[in-house]
């Protein structure tokens, strides 16, 4: 068979949807720097760890339908896109600096994901 015939075609909406997901993964990681700032058990670690565990569950359950729609390395490709999101919301809500180092970083992550989202032609 040939492999443009096997190759599946993406439309801009499902590489959007692919992102919103993505944004959705990465306040997992919002809720656990949370938790690591509480006591160890106490109320607050025990309820932004569970908002943790439904982002994460919420996120694979869509991520399993949403990958239907892609290659499995493109989906995967475009999962590194979460540095980025990490990377902004560490800055807006943490009040992290965000390096040059991070900046060149993240730009390599989004040429590569560009590439790899890219046709062939």
């Amino acid at each position: 068979m040939d492999e443009k015939k096997l190759k599946k075609k993406i439309k801009l909406k499902d590489i959007l949807i692919l992102q919103f997901i993505i944004v959705i993964y990465t306040f997992s990681g919002v809720a656990a720097k949370f938790a690591s700032g509480s006591s160890f058990l106490s109320s607050e670690f025990i309820i932004f760890y569970g908002i943790e565990m439904v982002i994460l569950a919420l996120y694979a359950i869509i991520w399993q339908q949403i990958i239907k729609k892609f290659d499995l390395s493109v989906a995967y490709a475009n999962r590194s896109i979460a540095i980025l999101w990490s990377m902004l919301w560490a800055h807006l809500i943490f009040r992290e600096e965000i390096s040059l180092q991070n900046i060149i970083g993240v730009l390599i992550v989004i040429a590569g994901t560009i590439i790899i989202n890219s046709d062939d032609k």
